[in-house]
């Protein structure tokens, strides 16, 4: 038996161009002699279309659109995910199509209601098992979540089914290749049949999905696995003592899956948002570099525009190392000087009485001006302006409001610091496009004399090793305390984390490559009398 996978970039909405995606998928299976088809979890309407689920328009099109590509089952059994609105409950379902028609329909029994995922708001789940025959024999389906847990797996295999088929859209995260293979490997162990697991890829607001499709023996072993970050149309063959081991590994190294997730999560994102060009400030510092190298990756040097807005602070070699990125690029570069606004603004503030001794005000009003310049270029040409702050900086505040937090997609909010300095790393390894100068000296805003970040802030290395206990990992101040890191430094990080809750409310989209980034599954209160940071001891 030969099964067909389709581990495709299916757009949340686009029913249209997710159909034609299926049904070129649907002719190549055909093509390559496959039995049966596995398509990603909800293709028909893509993963996850949240509250349009709310809308009964929206159901209905999924229904047509199903309808139409079941016309085309015809040769090879296919699994098609979509949302089903029946008995005036909805499901997340998987429809088998056959000979032209809708066989069976699965419904999804366990739904995520944690992390980014909240399907229990919108879906209603299903109990019973679907089970079907193929080329003489019994296969079974569950989906995504459902494979987590041992129930719907040995409810299939107890209905007699010898092979499971999992449509997924599992999206990334730094540990998640791991954590997928340990659990299909258990159900597998528990149930004694093969798995067949098909993830979905491509960007989708702030969630990237990998694909990394995989098929499992009985016991548990990994016998067959497709790449990460590219759509693949694939087949896996089985006999009868289970799937045929093909070669084929995957690199689960951090910075071969971050750095892949990010330009997909701009490309995806410009697409899907009707962008052609991108820009950014160039500032000569090492997230801003990141952020173009990504930003060319995933669009084209043609796409792309830098800009360099220098001012009184700005160090010579920080423009140097500017013109010599985007030359490196190839994209269009600019300079903008904005210390006469600088200046302008200063004596319009100094027209109100106040305080003189300098503050945080002629920082911030540099940021300010720069995300104001930058703003007026995105509406000016149409341009998405891409903000370059990393996670560090977001976790902490030290950031601007309306200043460089300005922008419509923010590459790096999921990055912190340290794994910026890896993954320039990583991509300079293919190619230098970043200079050793960049890498080698202190960050630093620019915003006042001599300023370095660690004026302000621990070094990188325990902010982020705090950030990892406290976001991530959800420990308490105490715990990361007891852990051997400072408690000075775990005070004031946790502190600074809270205070800074109504900066990251009003800061741009950006991809999730942690297991817990600033977004979806971060949901605390602005105003809160809770005192975490006194915990720490």
């Amino acid at each position: 038996m030969r099964v067909a996978i389709a581990q495709l970039n299916q757009r949340v909405g686009d029913l249209a161009g997710n159909v034609r995606a299926l049904v070129a998928s649907i002719a190549e299976a055909r093509a390559a002699g496959a039995a049966v088809l596995v398509t990603p979890e909800l293709s028909i309407c893509g993963y996850p279309p949240e509250d349009l689920l709310l809308r009964t328009d929206f159901l209905d099109a999924c229904a047509s659109a199903l309808r139409d590509l079941a016309a085309h089952a015809r040769g090879v059994v296919v699994l098609a995910g979509f949302p089903e609105h029946a008995d005036g409950r909805r499901h997340n379902a998987v429809a088998v199509l056959r000979d032209g028609g809708i066989a069976h329909v699965y419904r999804k029994q366990c739904l995520p209601n944690a992390t980014v995922f909240d399907e229990a708001r919108t879906f209603t789940p299903g109990a019973a098992p679907c089970v079907f025959t193929v080329d003489g024999r019994r296969c079974g389906v569950v989906v995504c979540e459902d494979i987590w847990s041992p129930g719907p797996a040995r409810r299939s295999r107890d209905a007699g089914a010898e092979l499971l088929l999992v449509p997924n859209a599992s999206p990334y995260h730094t540990r998640q290749h791991a954590l997928r293979r340990d659990a299909v490997a258990r159900r597998a162990r528990e149930c004694g049949i093969p798995i067949v697991y098909v993830n979905r890829v491509g960007g989708q607001d702030e969630l990237v999905f990998d694909g990394a499709s995989f098929v499992t023996s009985a016991t548990g072993e990994v016998v067959q696995q497709w790449p990460a970050w590219h759509e693949v149309i694939g087949t896996a063959d089985l006999d009868a003592d289970g799937p045929r081991p093909v070669r084929g590994d995957l690199d689960d190294g951090v910075e071969a899956n971050v750095y892949p997730a990010l330009v997909m999560a701009v490309r995806d994102y410009a697409a899907a948002t009707g962008f052609r060009d991108v820009l950014l400030g160039l500032s000569g510092g090492v997230d801003s570099a990141l952020t173009l190298a990504v930003a060319v990756d995933a669009l084209g040097r043609d796409r792309v525009r830098a800009v360099m807005m220098p001012s009184p602070y700005t160090a010579s070699i920080s423009i140097e190392d500017a013109r010599t990125m985007a030359g490196l690029h190839g994209v269009r570069y600019d300079e903008i000087p904005i210390a006469p606004a600088f200046d302008a603004l200063l004596d319009a503030v100094a027209t109100v009485r106040g305080a003189s001794e300098p503050s945080s005000m002629e920082e911030n009003l540099q940021a300010r001006i720069r995300g104001a310049l930058l703003m007026a270029l995105s509406n000016r040409d149409g341009a998405l302006l891409l903000t370059t702050g990393n996670k560090s900086e977001m976790a902490v505040g030290y950031a601007t409001l309306y200043g460089d937090m300005a922008g419509g997609f923010a590459v790096l909010k999921d990055v912190v610091k340290t794994l910026v300095y890896r993954l320039a790393a990583w991509r300079n390894a293919l190619g230098t496009v970043i200079p050793a100068r960049v890498l080698d000296r202190p960050p630093s805003a620019e915003l006042r004399p001599g300023q370095t970040d660690q004026d302000a802030l621990p070094p990188y290395d325990v902010l982020d090793a705090i950030l990892e206990g406290y976001v991530e990992e959800g420990r308490g101040a105490a715990a990361l305390v007891e852990a051997g890191l400072p408690a000075a430094a775990v005070r004031d990080v946790v502190a600074r984390i809270h205070r800074s809750e109504h900066k990251r409310r009003q800061s741009a989209v950006g991809p999730r490559v942690t297991p817990r980034a600033f977004g979806k599954d971060w949901r605390y209160p602005i105003a809160s009398a809770w005192d975490a940071a006194a915990r720490a001891g």
